[in-house]
């Protein structure tokens, strides 16, 4: 597996340019902020983004916990990508996540990584709109390919950013939300259904599942809620069923989407 590592100061625009640095170098996957992004899919890993404080986000961005550390490890091992781009802030950082992934055997082994600085992809106008945007306000980039949907989703986008304002109205918060899919093929469009389509999925698979009636999206800044009406089939325990399809419905949106679901409430409208 070829390795590259993509270093710069944060906000100077990695994320936005590791796109573009994928599609120019064939590279098949990403590593940035916590997550394993291969293809099409959010595979492995939790947001950065979705920490309360940047400590908490530099911890997640350098795997400190074992079992995602474990768990992005597992991920790599099963899809072996052909090549893979580290993001970090510094020499250090990338290498700190290539060993801590097991990505290489050793320090000595960290000459095989090809580094590459933003500063030699960007120009210093462009490094300094990423820190305005960045520190001025509080846009976040994940290396994704702009989103646009027909009305706002969990908040607001501005394409190709989230921006999420904290208590202090004169601070922009450090929390955005990871965008749904990778892709190298550029811009795509999700429809509004989507997440009806996942919720509907779910519910297939569930035997004591008889219909769904409804799905209503509630999307508010800093929140991502559903609620679900069901009908139930006889025999099925009615408590045990609603709680199990509320996890269901949870995990897979937020492993379809990478959106950060705080909300998902089940009615049961009947029994059939």
């Amino acid at each position: 597996m070829k390795i590259y590592a993509l270093i710069g100061k944060s906000g100077t625009g990695k994320s936005f340019h590791a796109m573009e640095l994928c599609r120019e170098k064939q590279i098949e996957s990403i590593i940035d902020d916590g997550l394993f992004i291969y293809k099409n899919t959010v595979v492995a890993g939790i947001s950065a983004k979705r920490q309360a404080t940047k400590i908490g986000a530099v911890k997640v961005a350098l795997f400190n916990d074992d079992a995602i550390r474990d768990e992005v490890a597992g991920a790599i091992g099963h899809k072996k990508p052909k090549s893979i781009l580290v993001l970090g802030t510094s020499i250090g950082m990338t290498d700190k996540i290539i060993l801590r992934l097991g990505l290489l055997p050793d320090q000595e082994a960290l000459g095989q990584v090809e580094r590459i600085f933003i500063e030699d992809i960007t120009t210093e106008e462009e490094r300094a709109i990423a820190r305005t945007q960045r520190d001025v306000l509080g846009k976040h980039v994940i290396p994704a390919p702009a989103l646009q949907l027909k009305r706002n989703f969990a908040g607001y986008f501005m394409d190709p950013l989230r921006l999420f304002r904290g208590k202090d109205a004169g601070a922009a918060a450090e929390r955005t939300v990871v965008r749904p899919t990778y892709s190298y093929m550029g811009e795509y469009f999700v429809d509004e259904r989507v997440l009806e389509d996942i919720v509907t999925c779910v519910a297939f698979h569930m035997p004591a599942v008889a219909a769904i009636i409804r799905v209503i999206q509630d999307p508010r800044p800093e929140t991502f809620k559903l609620s679900v009406a069901v009908r139930l089939k006889k025999g099925y325990p009615i408590w045990e069923t609603a709680q199990m399809l509320q996890e269901q419905i949870n995990d897979q949106v937020e492993l379809m989407t990478a959106f950060n679901v705080t909300e998902v409430n089940v009615e049961v409208r009947g029994i059939e």
